[in-house]
């Protein structure tokens, strides 16, 4: 190809598509095309957004997809290689800008997904260790007030349904013994620091 042994500067867009096209000499004519566009494809991904790492790598994807498409004659000429070049850097571009866009969509889902779940877990582990304290408060509390205050908080029984489910003769004996029982687990709660904020916890994470 007499085209393609012209000096780099003298080639035509008909000759460098026609040296590509053939495969003759491809290299002299892709070292044509970076000398002559590089710079201003650079230009383009380093004002919207992109590093001059970015810029390689793009412009890299752009002389093997321009390549291609014209041996495959995709491309043959209908517009300047110059226009063609910037067009397809700008397409490539926006569609990688798009992606990066998505992934870290994903990425922040992802992390505010991790962050709810490991809070939680967080709060579900204090409120179990705060429900243990509270256990073992009942338990010092006795058979009977344990039975009253666990029928009525931890399975929400109504004081109709503890009677049923109870020996107390009536409802106003149920609310008078738990009335008592609380009296003699605030005391204790109290009289602990720990058990106190402990019981806080479990109630502010109680579900």
């Amino acid at each position: 190809m007499s085209g393609i042994k012209r000096a780099l500067n003298s080639l035509t867009d008909t000759d460098l598509l026609a040296g590509i096209k053939s495969g003759d000499d491809i290299e002299r004519a892709m070292r044509f095309v970076y000398q002559s566009y590089y710079r201003m494809l650079e230009n383009y991904v380093l004002t919207n957004t992109g590093s001059q790492d970015d810029a390689a790598d793009l412009i890299q994807e752009v002389m093997v997809t321009f390549i291609e498409m014209v041996q495959k004659e995709r491309f043959r000429g209908e517009s300047s290689v110059k226009s063609f070049l910037y067009t397809l850097t700008k397409n490539l571009w926006i569609s990688e800008l798009r992606k990066r866009e998505n992934e870290m969509k994903r990425n922040e889902e992802f992390e505010i997904g991790r962050d709810t779940l490991e809070e939680d877990i967080s709060q579900f582990m204090t409120y179990k260790e705060a429900q243990k304290v509270i256990m073992d408060l009942f338990e010092s509390l006795g058979t009977g007030c344990k039975q009253v205050l666990t029928l009525f908080y931890y399975e929400n029984l109504s004081v109709k349904e503890i009677v049923e489910r109870t020996g107390y003769e009536n409802e106003q004996n149920v609310r008078n013994r738990k009335y008592k029982c609380l009296k003699e687990l605030t005391d204790l709660v109290k009289s602990s620091p720990t058990a106190f904020n402990n019981v806080k916890a479990a109630l502010r994470h109680a579900k």
